[in-house]
């Protein structure tokens, strides 16, 4: 199951397909009892879309047979063992692909020429994907962090191993000699060619970096490149060597501080805009403003969600399987607001006061 969306992988989703590209969603449960009416709900959804796939006049036979066969082979590619909050499964003519997202979704069916991605687009900005670079004398590795996890990435040049006889980093700190090594020019350019790949994966995938090594490592890092300038660091060694459990828990007291330090900056910035009237609240203005490009930040609060019916000049609110009824306009809204630059961020429960769950800040 796929669960990283960079901006390459998401041009590709929105490619247009031959219709039909089905886009099957539901939402998932991670703890018991729960997730036990998960594997029902899975197959009831795709069921339907088999369904809307048999009676829809413009599939043609061979088509409808391709599809579906997909459709299937998703379906034996789930594994609801390790189920987040939600599940997206994209099937064309010719090809499949299923999305674990780390946020609920509604259960729904659609035939298009495109998938719908409103919700992975969603699911990334409320998950704040970082990088984390653990860097030491003769190792680099890279993991890709998410809200309660790091997975370790092996492509991109990582990890990089520097190979060298009689070489033993850790037998060096022990014994005192661990400056040396870090002066050592061939060091130097081992950690700028570190520098150099991981400037090319933040190219390709820009997210927030936390850098862990020893002090000497962190430095001679400074002066080899320049990817530590906009980096968080965590002066913590050994870190380029151990497993993913270790590397959260060094690095999860860290972004639970930049967390607070950035809810606490959205914060801000949404009172100060109460002051030069630039300041929006609830779902219809909100919503009204991103059509019209005008946003420049949108906070939401992490559990916020509203199901409405689009007017066209303003949403009205509505129930969950109310005709014409939008379940995810949240989703809809961040992905409208972050196709025009705005910034979006998601705050804890409670944050945003009487504000009811959502609000932002306009251009003008």
């Amino acid at each position: 199951m796929e669960h990283a969306l960079s901006p390459a992988t998401l041009a590709e989703l929105r490619r247009p397909r031959p219709y039909p590209a089905v886009s099957v969603l539901t939402p998932t449960h991670r703890r018991e009892p729960e997730n036990g009416q998960d594997p029902v709900r899975l197959r009831n959804v795709v069921a339907e879309a088999r369904k809307r796939l048999e009676s829809d006049p413009a599939v043609t036979r061979d088509r409808r047979a391709d599809v579906v066969a997909h459709l299937d082979r998703a379906l034996a590619e789930v594994d609801l063992t390790h189920a987040e909050d939600g599940l997206v499964i994209f099937a064309a003519p010719g090809e499949h692909q299923v999305w674990s997202l780390g946020r609920s979704v509604p259960e729904r069916v659609v035939l298009s020429d495109t998938f719908l991605t409103r919700n992975l687009v969603a699911a990334q900005a409320a998950e704040r994907s970082f990088w984390v670079l653990s860097v030491s004398a003769d190792r680099v590795t890279l993991w890709s962090g998410g809200p309660d996890r790091v997975v370790e990435v092996r492509s991109g040049g990582f990890p990089l191993i520097r190979n060298r006889e009689n070489f033993d980093a850790e037998r060096q700190m022990r014994v005192g000699d661990l400056p040396s090594t870090f002066r050592d020019e061939s060091t130097r350019q081992f950690l700028r060619k570190a520098d150099t790949a991981m400037s090319m994966v933040l190219r390709r995938e820009p997210r927030p970096l936390y850098i862990t090594g020893e002090q000497a490592a962190l430095s001679l890092l400074d002066e080899a490149g320049s990817v530590t300038e906009a980096a968080v660091r965590v002066r913590r060694g050994g870190l380029a060597h151990a497993g993913p459990d270790a590397v959260w828990q060094a690095i999860r007291p860290v972004l639970d501080a930049e967390t607070t330090k950035d809810t606490t900056s959205v914060v801000r910035e949404l009172t100060s805009a109460r002051g030069h009237r630039t300041f929006a609240a609830g779902l219809d203005e909100l919503w009204q403003s991103a059509r019209e490009g005008r946003v420049r930040l949108l906070a939401v609060e992490e559990n916020y969600r509203a199901t409405v019916r689009d007017l066209g000049e303003h949403l009205m609110p509505a129930e969950s399987g109310d005709l014409d009824a939008h379940d995810d306009i949240v989703d809809e809204l961040v992905e409208q607001c972050l196709e025009t630059g705005a910034k979006v961020r998601f705050v804890p429960d409670g944050t945003l006061g009487d504000a009811d769950g959502i609000a932002g800040v306009l251009r003008y």
